[in-house]
């Protein structure tokens, strides 16, 4: 099963992994992580993605499509896997495209999970975590009651004014590639909002179709 989760920061991507890595037993592969992961191997892909990190700029497309194809080659992903935050733009789906037709694999669902912006700005700036057990909170849907208001902390990419950033580059660069993936036949575009569970039931109806 190659699944791929795409939606808006805060859409509830991380928390449907975990049922679809629970469920199908395949790795969710994050460029975050994989990238992090070739670095500290010294992998080829790696220590070029980390030359241009160490000088600030942004690791080109080519290098991230290197360090993805070193990864779906492990034998983790013989069965499948779930590929999350990459693609971001049209030229990354399309050179990861025919990457994967190099490698005769192919997408069986992009799952979209759709959720308004202003909910997605609720979700994120709500979000507090312990400065003394490291566990995060909401301040509307998770209050903490066992936990001092004065040792909760905001991290600085959860403000109003960052979110709001990183929205409108979703919209601008991520947003279009629904149209990329529904002219290939694979997305199913599901409604965020719902509880958490009426999600992830959505979620496997519409992948076992």
């Amino acid at each position: 099963m190659n699944l791929m989760l795409f939606g808006a920061p805060g859409a509830g991507k991380g928390t449907q992994a975990k049922f679809l890595i629970e469920k199908y037993d395949i790795p969710q592969i994050s460029t975050g992580d994989i990238l992090r992961a070739a670095i500290a191997d010294k992998t080829e892909m790696g220590m070029e993605a980390k030359k241009f990190m160490d000088e600030g700029q942004l690791v080109p497309d080519s290098t991230i499509i290197g360090i993805i194809k070193d990864r779906l080659a492990e034998d983790d992903c013989k069965k499948g896997f779930i590929l999350d935050g990459f693609p971001r733009t049209l030229p990354q789906a399309e050179a990861l495209n025919a990457l994967m037709n190099d490698m005769g694999i192919s997408l069986d669902k992009v799952i979209s999970l759709n959720v308004p912006d202003e909910l997605i700005v609720e979700r994120i700036t709500g979000r507090r975590t312990s400065k003394v057990t490291g566990k995060i909170y909401h301040m509307k849907f998770n209050p903490p009651t066992d936990e001092k208001e004065e040792d909760l902390i905001q991290r600085a990419d959860d403000t109003e004014e960052t979110v709001t950033k990183r929205l409108s580059a979703y919209h601008d660069q991520t947003a279009p590639l629904i149209d990329f993936y529904t002219n290939m036949g694979v997305i199913v575009e599901l409604d965020g909002t719902k509880d958490v569970s009426e999600v992830t039931a959505d979620m496997f109806t519409a992948i076992e179709k």
